[in-house]
């Protein structure tokens, strides 16, 4: 995967190629010029006091790219907001080069990376939001691929808890949590912990 670091100048902040050696740096008016078909991430900044419209509509996203916002001040409406854009990921501008790292590995694999204080909100807040708005019987249909104990996990998980808190809760260690949420989504076929949420409480994804 190639990277391409995405600002209204090219002076990029030195944890980026700390990161990522080999990434570009360019003006947000030249991304018209990457070579067609490369997969690539584009890392978008997005400085404090800026417009979010000022700065994704010049981003056209192809099928083989991939937008990371980078934001100087990250506000958890901006990072929503981004993502309805179309972003795969926020992260804090100044992030060290080992979180950049992660996030390039997390969005690579289909996943969603927007820290885990912002996903825990919104994994919790469409769980109670979709159980406040159906009276009726959520269907169950998913745990019947799943065992007792994924299942378990699985709507704890959806309900907005750790991996921390569901080890305990479960008497568990959070290395097993870890071990249940990968088979949960592989046998699921869903690539987060959002995309479980949505799930169990009845959307299908």
């Amino acid at each position: 995967m190639n990277h391409c670091f995405v600002d209204r100048d090219v002076t990029p902040v030195s944890t980026w190629l700390l990161a990522f050696p080999q990434a570009r740096v360019m003006r947000r008016e030249r991304l018209a010029s990457l070579p067609a078909g490369e997969p690539v991430i584009l890392w978008v900044r997005y400085r404090a006091g800026e417009a979010l419209e000022s700065v994704l509509p010049a981003v056209a996203l192809e099928p083989w790219q991939l937008l990371v916002l980078l934001a100087d001040e990250p506000d958890e409406n901006v990072i929503v907001d981004a993502l309805a854009r179309g972003a795969s990921g926020c992260c804090n501008t100044h992030a060290a080069a080992e979180v950049l790292q992660q996030v390039a590995l997390v969005v690579e694999n289909g996943g969603l990376w927007v820290g885990q204080s912002l996903l825990r909100r919104l994994v919790g807040g469409t769980s109670r939001a979709l159980a406040a708005r159906s009276e009726r019987p959520q269907r169950v249909d998913w745990a019947t691929v799943l065992s007792e104990r994924e299942v378990q996990v699985a709507r704890l998980v959806a309900g907005g808890g750790s991996n921390r808190e569901v080890a305990e809760q479960l008497s568990i260690t959070e290395r097993t949590v870890k071990a249940h949420l990968s088979a949960i989504f592989e046998k699921l076929g869903l690539r987060d912990r959002l995309q479980l949420s949505l799930r169990i409480n009845g959307v299908q994804i």
